[in-house]
């Protein structure tokens, strides 16, 4: 399989580069790091990328977006994971908006996603729940004339303390749906958690929360798609993205890698020749390359429409499992610097162990692949 770029995603990639990389400094990252009140998203970065086009890559035309496909927004998460770039690339261009643009109804489409392709507006996905499965929700929407209501809570909300809407799926009669929920709305409460990464996340809380027709998705025209077919797209893309998202960061931690142990001198040598040095450092390549390699297998599959379930599993495992191993090889032969908090390392290890909590642990997809071989008809 080749996964060389296209021209035109070459020239995406070195955009996305070039931006985040001007603002995502490890000095600029500290500073917003260091805000105690702050959501830790860089607006300014935000913004930047919105007025070069890459916020709405790839959303329609007609909303002013560009028009590409999810490779495209792939490039640009994996530019952010680079850089441990604070910014809701994986939630609001990979899945969230995306999701308004393809299920939303007309109404929905032109209230939020302007604002999302201006920079101007975060939209985010509430997807973690506590069994597991965001198709069994434990917020609930009762319907009434004309509308919803929403009651219930739910956790781990990425970039909740400053999205302006989250998609959330909720239970009804007849089994689930995912409505659009303005988090400004009277009877929507936001808490504060922190997380591994120090990025913080929303516990959102929803009281009588009043949800109009167009709120929810796959119910527009003629189109019907299911909650549980649209809660399918959100996690195979929000999975696909952050896969990615490790393939930056492990390529990132690689680098600082191969710098320091080139240019550390132990005897008079640089450690990198030493044997043992070289065959760790050999062996996070490797897996370096598998987190990237599985990561663009989901990516292409997704872009092309095709089925993509066991490719998406087989890259969240490698960014679970093989991530962990590089970030840990990156650290263990920086020695003392690797924990250093004033040197770029840790923010590549935690933002690792966060996409990997994120994503449920290696086991869980192992698991979940090995179902569907066993079920598989030889």
């Amino acid at each position: 399989m080749d996964f060389s770029f296209s021209e035109d995603q070459e020239a995406v990639s070195a955009l996305a580069e070039r931006i985040v990389g001007d603002f995502a400094t490890h000095e600029r990252l500290r500073a917003l790091e260091s805000d105690p009140d702050g959501g830790h998203v860089d607006r300014d970065l935000w913004v930047a990328m919105a007025e070069a086009g890459l916020v709405g890559i790839g959303l329609s035309e007609d909303v002013g977006g560009g028009g590409r496909g999810f490779a495209e927004v792939a490039v640009v998460t994996e530019a952010a994971g680079r850089h441990a770039a604070p910014v809701p690339v994986v939630e609001t261009m990979a899945a969230a908006a995306p999701a308004v643009d393809v299920f939303g109804a007309p109404a929905a489409r032109d209230r939020w996603l302007p604002g999302v392709v201006a920079g101007t507006t975060v939209v985010t996905t509430a997807l973690a729940e506590p069994g597991g499965d965001p198709a069994r929700p434990d917020v609930r929407a009762v319907a009434e004339e004309g509308g919803w209501v929403l009651e219930g809570a739910t956790s781990c909300v990425p970039w909740g303390l400053v999205a302006d809407a989250a998609l959330v799926p909720a239970r009804v009669d007849d089994g689930v749906e995912v409505f659009v929920v303005d988090l400004g709305a009277p009877g929507v409460a936001r808490t504060r958690q922190d997380t591994t990464s120090g990025r913080p996340e929303a516990h959102l809380a929803f009281s009588g929360v009043r949800l109009g027709a167009d709120d929810v998705l796959g119910r527009s025209g003629d189109r019907r798609t299911t909650g549980e077919e649209v809660v399918q797209w959100l996690l195979l893309r929000t999975k696909a993205a952050l896969a990615v998202t490790e393939a930056g960061v492990v390529a990132a931690a690689l680098a600082l890698l191969a710098a320091y142990t080139s240019e550390r001198e132990q005897f008079g040598k640089a450690i990198a020749t030493f044997q043992a040095v070289g065959q760790r450092a050999a062996d996070a390549y490797v897996d370096a390359e598998a987190v990237r390699l599985s990561a663009w297998q989901a990516v292409w599959r997704l872009d092309a429409g095709l089925p993509a379930d066991d490719a998406v599993d087989v890259a969240t495992y490698w960014a679970a499992e093989g991530g962990q191993r590089v970030v840990h090889a990156a650290t263990h032969l920086h020695g003392g610097v690797g924990v250093d908090r004033d040197y770029p390392l840790h923010r590549f290890f935690l933002l690792t162990r966060h996409l990997e909590l994120t994503l449920g642990g290696a086991t869980e997809h192992l698991v979940r692949i090995g179902t569907r071989l066993a079920e598989t008809p030889v």
